[in-house]
């Protein structure tokens, strides 16, 4: 099995149908889909239930309980994990397209038989709203070729549209409680330049990610927790002068 998706959820009744349904209707099966909730009190359970018994040819894993918030219910789906390769789509985001997970096996598999396996597969992202309506690409475009140096510049790839290689993650540190991701990443391309490792553009949309995720409802203190992250990674020096260039560049976006 080449992926393992999972997906967070807490009381998202309202948005997780259709983030099920883009999972359901891809057209391959090879593939693992983990859901992970909060111990949810409103219906989500329900339309987990339905989803399950509605793709009985899909491997679906349930797991609901207590959690100690968003990355400590990443890690136990990472824990759960039987792909080569992991991604987070968490409630209210879609994949892009039906062939979403045909165009990332395939290009798994054509790299693996070329004796370069990737390290990471990416791509680029859209961004919808509550209802899952388009709203615009996003405003970072993914870069043709992808470094843990190029985080510099701030979340290039979006966290939903980075398929990642079990041999190059790690738990996501808890120390964070909104930008773990930011790290997990930076440290997952750290990996792969270390393992001499490909990170292969896809050269598509990928996601369709909700606009108000976590970090965006909390974005002061994820900038925060950003230029921690960025200082331990880059350089205390660095990050001050990427940060001034992020200010100057502000009015203009």
């Amino acid at each position: 099995m080449n992926i393992s998706l999972i997906t967070v959820t807490f009381n998202a009744g309202h948005t997780i149908a259709r983030t099920l349904e883009s999972v359901a209707c891809q057209d391959c099966n090879d593939f693992e889909h983990i859901i992970i909730d909060g111990k949810s009190t409103d219906d989500t359970l329900q339309i987990i239930e339905k989803y399950k018994a509605d793709n009985p040819h899909l491997k679906i894993v349930v797991v609901s309980e207590p959690d100690k918030g968003l990355y400590d219910a990443m890690n136990k789906g990472l824990a759960l994990a039987k792909g080569r390769f992991v991604c987070f789509l968490n409630a209210g985001d879609k994949l892009h397209h039906y062939s979403t997970l045909t165009t990332i096996n395939g290009i798994i598999e054509t790299k693996t038989k070329e004796g370069n396996e990737p390290a990471v597969v990416y791509g680029e992202t859209d961004i919808v709203d509550d209802e899952g309506k388009f709203i615009s690409h996003r405003r970072h475009k993914a870069p043709d070729r992808l470094t843990w140096k190029s985080f510099k510049n701030g979340m290039l790839v979006c966290h939903q549209s980075f398929y990642a290689n079990r041999s190059v993650t790690t738990d996501y540190d808890l120390t964070y409680r909104f930008s773990a991701d930011f790290d997990w990443c930076v440290k997952a391309l750290k990996t792969a330049e270390a393992k001499n490792m490909p990170i292969i553009n896809s050269n598509a949309i990928l996601t369709d990610y909700l606009s108000e995720g976590m970090t965006t409802k909390n974005h002061k203190e994820s900038l925060k927790e950003r230029f921690h992250i960025m200082s331990k990674h880059y350089g205390w020096f660095t990050t001050v002068i990427c940060h001034i260039k992020f200010l100057i560049k502000a009015p203009f976006k």
